[in-house]
């Protein structure tokens, strides 16, 4: 019980840790919360794009562990590396920080639609979205052995909860996100998540 728990829990932290970045999609989400239009459309379709990506890289991975063991100590070295410049980067940003913080200004949908339309662009065009969930998620799933699928869930729920805190409660969110300093704090917590888990994967290797 308590390792199944460990395995969610170390899920829910990376998946959150990769989803929370700053980034188009998060800006888009957080807009249509603002102007609130369309945005259970948005949260399921950015929820259930996830749930498809992380399951498509925890299966994947994973298979190719269980058939070839030895490629679990590439696959770790491999991710343990992407995690730790995605680390230093995030710390990069935290002692650097932007000028401005999420921006929500822009032209809103003007449709149903066209929300639709735009959100699954910035879901499955972007290819950070593939590094993210398939290869990273996957990379740090496989490391957890036959409990990768409970890490998986972990994954999924951080992204259910982002998501929906992010849409549905963007009037709230929407002021404190646009601040610099916030996003200063984020990436420190994500710098510091992402150079822990790599140094683990790469030393469990």
């Amino acid at each position: 019980m308590t390792s199944a728990f460990a395995s969610a829990a170390a899920g829910f932290g990376t998946g959150l840790s990769l989803i929370v970045a700053i980034g188009a999609q998060n800006a888009f989400v957080l807009r249509q919360g603002i102007r609130r239009q369309a945005v259970l459309a948005v949260v399921a379709i950015c929820t259930l794009s996830d749930a498809v990506l992380i399951a498509l890289g925890v299966g994947g991975v994973g298979a190719v562990a269980v058939a070839w063991p030895a490629a679990l100590t590439a696959v770790a070295w491999t991710g343990g590396a992407f995690l730790l410049c995605y680390g230093v980067l995030a710390a990069r940003r935290a002692l650097r920080p932007a000028a401005v913080g999420l921006v929500s200004e822009g032209e809103a949908a003007s449709s149903r639609r066209r929300a639709v339309l735009t959100c699954l662009a910035l879901t499955w065009l972007n290819p950070h979205v593939y590094l993210d969930t398939v290869f990273l998620l996957g990379s740090v799933a496989a490391d957890h052995g036959s409990l990768r699928w409970t890490f998986g869930i972990g994954a999924v729920l951080a992204s259910v909860c982002w998501f929906a805190a992010l849409g549905f409660g963007a009037r709230l969110l929407g002021r404190w996100l646009a601040r610099p300093a916030a996003w200063r704090g984020v990436d420190g917590v994500v710098a510091a998540t992402m150079i822990v888990l790599g140094i683990g994967l790469i030393a469990g290797a």
